[in-house]
């Protein structure tokens, strides 16, 4: 009895051993076939990759970029309903859905906020102004152009940047004022050197000269020419101790705009400065007095309903903890002063008051924010020229 266990016991372990053996020896087989055949072996990675994008896949918005980071980029934040639908239904189809992914050059406007965060419309729908506010809506400076272009940003160094649009997030489209709570910090995305910040947004193919002026009261135009293949230039030749306070493209129609800390305005027509070459140091563009320095510059085109805003404080006082009394007055109320001049007073100072901590020009309405980005209410418009201010109760980081 024992013996004849034995025996069927040793039959039915032969039996799964050959079977075993001959599942390995077609395994093996297999192997071996995919080693001598590049064709065999791509087919398996296609298959497997196929397999793992189905179980694995999940919408994304990583953007691969060439070394050059621009032209070759893909983006695979369409990857998601129709693109995981195609790979559920066929690998194969899933494989042509990619071709879809790469970002298209649409036109878009490019956005700079005045708490220093950059993002791109979705679209070329004019940016609006008027609205419902949200945080980090008051821009500092905007530019046409399309989503795989490059834009240039104006440095406090006198120098343009490169910035590729590619790296730039997109916002939904929307019917009121953009909000930049979706944009990255501008500073992520360039090399600024030490005490070096970004003053505007400008676009590199201009047909108009470009405006820019310093703290010291210097104004130049830089002539249209084309953009040099680097990532970063000089455009204006700065004194010691100088810096650009701002840039604008300024046709000869358009008027400089010049606002200095002791609440002094002054502006005239861009063709009263004549263009210059990149190496050019500028003009005298305003008379500043004694200890005063340009806060605002910037270029209003002609025709525009613009406004001023001003907002004075205490030059004793600690930055960004003063609210300060601020002033909205139209633009067309300020007369034209020639070059070079010292402009007339565009608010008088209260008891306390010795300068301005913040100030620009540019099209109605005018808008702040406090340093975290939330919304700040600003008076009405007082079309007295040189009155004085309406106390805010939130400190303001910018007007825009």
């Amino acid at each position: 009895i024992l013996e004849l266990r034995l025996r069927r016991l040793t039959r039915f372990s032969k039996i799964e051993l050959e079977a075993e053996k001959a599942q390995l020896l077609a395994e093996i087989a297999e192997l071996e076939e995919i080693l001598r055949s590049d064709e065999v072996l791509r087919a398996v990675v296609g298959r497997e990759m196929d397999e793992v994008a189905v179980a694995h896949g999940t919408p994304r918005r990583t953007i691969l970029l060439a070394d050059a980071g621009v032209a070759s980029a893909i983006s695979f934040e369409g990857l998601s309903a129709r693109g995981a639908a195609a790979a559920q239904a066929s690998p194969a189809a899933a494989r042509g859905v990619a071709s879809s992914l790469e970002i298209p050059d649409t036109p878009c406007t490019a956005l700079l906020s005045v708490t220093g965060l950059v993002a791109r419309t979705a679209d070329d729908t004019p940016v609006q102004r008027d609205g419902r506010r949200s945080p980090h809506d008051v821009l500092r400076s905007t530019v046409a152009s399309s989503a795989r272009a490059d834009v240039g940003v104006v440095t406090s160094r006198g120098r343009i940047l490169r910035l590729s649009l590619l790296e730039v997030p997109a916002l939904p489209p929307t019917d009121d004022p953009p909000s930049l709570a979706g944009g990255v910090p501008l500073r992520d995305l360039i090399a600024l050197e030490r005490d070096e910040e970004p003053v505007a947004l400008v676009p590199l193919d201009a047909q108009a000269p470009l405006a820019m002026a310093t703290a010291q009261g210097v104004v130049k135009r830089l002539a249209p020419e084309p953009a040099p293949s680097r990532d970063a230039w000089d455009v204006i030749s700065l004194k010691d101790g100088d810096s650009v306070v701002g840039a604008a493209v300024a046709p000869d129609d358009a008027e400089l705009v010049f606002i200095a800390s002791d609440a002094q305005l002054l502006h005239y027509s861009a063709s009263l400065v004549r263009p210059q070459g990149r190496s050019a140091a500028g003009m005298a563009g305003m008379k500043l007095g004694d200890g005063a320095t340009v806060t605002f510059f910037g270029a209003i085109p002609a025709g525009a309903d613009a406004v001023v805003a001003t907002i004075a404080g205490s030059s004793g006082a600690l930055a960004g903890t003063q609210p300060g009394s601020a002033k909205v007055t139209a633009f067309s109320e300020y007369p034209a002063k020639g070059r070079a001049t010292g402009g007339v007073r565009a608010q008088r100072f209260l008891k306390g008051e010795d300068v301005l901590i913040a100030a620009w020009a540019g099209p109605t309405p005018a808008r702040a924010s406090a340093g975290s980005g939330q919304p700040v209410e600003l008076p009405a418009v007082d079309n007295r020229r040189d009155g004085s201010g309406t106390a805010l109760s939130t400190p303001v980081a910018g007007i825009g």
